[in-house]
């Protein structure tokens, strides 16, 4: 969807890891911020978003899953890379 100021909605989502993170230029910033203002589905995207990424920071460090449901979000998100082997498969 193309709002009034130009900004179609896949261009906020194309940049919202680097807003979030702050890097983005000032200009870049305000035109999402005015797009957010208007479109209630790209604001929801980054408040979900945004929502996420605290409760990873404050309750990943609190909280570890177990080793199954582990396994299984990092086979998901095919990062089966980063998954460090178990004890057990050193053993077999």
């Amino acid at each position: 969807m193309i709002h009034e100021h130009g900004l179609e909605c896949r261009d906020l989502l194309g940049n919202l890891s680097e807003f979030i993170d702050g890097g983005l230029d000032d200009e870049t910033c305000e035109k999402l911020r005015s797009h957010m203002s208007g479109c209630e589905n790209c604001r929801l995207v980054f408040d979900t978003t945004t929502r996420t990424i605290y409760l990873y920071q404050t309750v990943a460090n609190e909280t570890a899953l177990p080793e199954d449901v582990r396994g299984r979000l990092f086979n998901t998100l095919k990062l089966d890379d980063l998954i460090k082997p178990t004890r057990r498969a050193h053993e077999s």
